[in-house]
Order: C-alpha cells, then structure tokens, then sequence
C-alpha cells in the first residue's frame, strides 16, 4: 500500500509571475525577499498590480539562523495591521524563512522555537497561507510542508515541519532566473539532483514519487552542465525549473536521506555550500548500493542509466566533474576519521534513517573516494 498527497497549486512557465497579483486577490500581504536589485524590481511590480506590503522584510541571508529569524519575526509581530498572506520570492532561505514566519506570525517565536528545540507540539500553530516565487532551481521549498533552520551559535540544524506550511500556491516562471550566476546555478542544481536520488534510495519512496524522481535526475543530467554554460539560455532554464520541481515532488513524500543527513555538519563547521555539501558524497553512496535487489535498485538504474554501484559511482562522478564538483572529502578539509565520525552520526538522524543502505557500505565505499 502507498499514499500520496501534495496539495500545492502550481503554475508553470515563463511569464507565470505575471498571475501572482491575481492569485493574491484582495488580500493584504507581506513581501519576503533578498536583499538586492532584482528582487527589489520585482516587489516593485507587485506594489503596482497588488498594492504595497504591509511589511518588506529583505535581509534574508543563505541558511535562515535562529538568531535572525528572532530578530525578524519581532518585527512582523509588530505590525499594526497582520498580513493575511505572505509572498516568498527567491530561493530556498527565503522560502524557508517565510515559513517560519507564518507559523510565528499567530503563535509568536517562543513557540516556534519550543517545537524544534524541547517539545513538538503542532496544534498550537495555525499559518499563514504562503505563495512561493522561487527564483532558482533547487530547493523545492515551494512544494514541502517543511523549513530548514539553522542555529549556528549551537551548531545545530532543525527541520520546522508542519502539514499546514504547504505554500497554498508555487508559481514558478523560468524568466526569474535568467540572471542567476554559475556557482548558484550549479550548486541550487545540484541540490535538487540530490533530492531525487535521495527520495529513489528511501524507505518511504512510493511508485510516484520514484517516477518524478527518475524524471527529475535524468534531466538534471542532460541539462545542468550546458545550462552552466549558458546561463541566459530560457528553454535550460525551463527544463532545470521543471526538473527541480519535480525533485521537489518526489521528496515532499519522502524527505531526504543519507546525503542530507551527512551534509548538514559539513555546512555549519567546513563552509560547504549546501547544494554541494550534499552532492559530493552522491557517488559513494550510489557505489556502497552495489548489487542492491528492490524496485530502489530498479529507479536508480532508470535515472542514471548505470547499475547500482562502480557502474552509477563512475557515472555520477563524471557528471560532477563535468561542473567542477570534487567527491574527495578531503578537498572540503574533512580527513578520514572526520567523515567516518560524520557517517556514523547521520545514520543516527532521521534522514539517514530513510536510506536504504547499510553504513558500512557507505563507509567502505567513501575511504575509495579520497
């Protein structure tokens, strides 16, 4: 037996920015966005269609932090007027903190923060409905239920996920981001790559979210290393959007898995960019599923066109160099007993609970890989 359920409406294509006024309706609204030019024209056009925010809060940095969050949540509690509806538009730290800001907005920070550090407790919350703009290709934020926050004063990183924080909409316009440079196409590209794999060897993969899955590393393969080279190229970026949403589909069942799980460290204490702190070790993991026998085994081989183990690892780590993407932890300034100490601790966490390997496996496969 299976289930699946993603209750997001989405709207797809270049020019589908031009619908979020009326998507919005009447509505008021706040704006939640980046601090630079381009997301400032774009607010811009919303305050023509739809009318200003009753707030703007655009210092949003790449992994949303306790502290910030705190400091920014204070400020929508002060509204005299709340919003009914927050726009996120740009990558997953905005989306993310957009959620976070709609399960505080009613319940306050305390409580957010009582639910991911001491005591979960979901029935206290009741969000802001959320229309996602993404402006990359990678998180998938816009289609989840879940928000990544980070705390690096504790050096900790927390999951915030409520069923209610499923953006009521994603409008997702490839012509968004045209502009984006290569380092981030490459490594938001990358992180969509991981979560289709990731949700292919994962316990709670289902029939459909293996297909978006399959579908979404195939054409990651096939488009992001010409899109890195064509960065103003809209038919890639279309396929990379679309790739990327649908890598999104797959994991909103199944959330990530061992790759996440070991990469999430390896951001808060080496500096490693998500999108590759999770990518790099993907080759190792894919090498330690040799003669793996389940329909994970089956979908790994339609996505890469490679059997499980050497034959996928040398496949996958052709693609990454393709982009420049090293495997060997030591070029992250991670010795062996540091990588095997970070293993044996991200199968410990929920996430590496979800793969369907064995770590020694993974373990074995990684030493080959320095």
């Amino acid at each position: 037996m299976w289930t699946y359920w993603n209750p997001v409406q989405i709207s797809f294509g270049s020019g589908s920015f031009d619908q979020l006024s009326e998507r919005l309706g009447a509505r008021n609204y706040m704006l939640v966005t980046y601090p630079d030019v381009f997301a400032a024209q774009l607010g811009a056009q919303i305050a023509v269609k739809a009318g200003p925010p009753v707030l703007v809060i655009d210092d949003i940095a790449p992994n949303p932090d306790m502290a910030a969050l705190e400091r920014q949540i204070a400020r929508v509690k002060a509204l005299a007027t709340a919003p009914e509806v927050i726009i996120a538009l740009g990558g997953g730290s905005v989306i993310d903190s957009a959620k976070v800001f709609a399960a505080a907005a009613r319940s306050g920070f305390a409580a957010v923060k009582s639910h991911l550090c001491e005591k979960p407790a979901t029935d206290q919350f009741s969000p802001l409905p959320i229309i996602a703009v993404p402006t990359t290709a990678g998180t998938g934020s816009e289609v989840t239920s879940w928000a990544t926050v980070w705390d690096s004063a504790a050096g900790k990183k927390y999951s915030l996920a409520l069923p209610g924080l499923y953006p009521e909409a994603a409008i997702v316009d490839p012509a968004l981001m045209v502009s984006k440079p290569r380092d981030l196409t490459v490594s938001t590209g990358l992180d969509a790559f991981s979560h289709a794999l990731e949700s292919i060897w994962n316990h709670h993969a289902t029939p459909v979210s293996r297909m978006y899955a399959v579908a979404a590393a195939r054409e990651i393969m096939s488009v992001l290393p010409r899109l890195a080279e064509n960065l103003n190229d809209l038919e890639l970026r279309a396929r990379m959007a679309q790739a990327a949403l649908f890598a999104g589909m797959a994991f909103s069942m199944t959330k990530t898995a061992i790759a996440h799980s070991i990469s999430y460290p390896i951001t808060l204490n080496h500096g490693v960019i998500h999108g590759i702190a999770c990518s790099f070790t993907l080759p190792a993991i894919a090498r330690s599923l040799e003669g793996i026998n389940s329909p994970a085994g089956t979908a790994l081989q339609e996505a890469l066109g490679a059997r499980p183990g050497s034959e996928a690892a040398d496949r996958l780590e052709a693609f990454l160099s393709t982009l420049n993407v090293s495997t060997a932890p030591g070029d992250y300034g991670i010795d062996n007993e540091g990588m095997e100490a970070l293993v044996s601790s991200a199968f410990e966490g929920e996430r590496g609970k979800n793969y369907v390997g064995q770590q020694a496996a993974l373990i074995k496969s990684l030493r080959s890989a320095r």
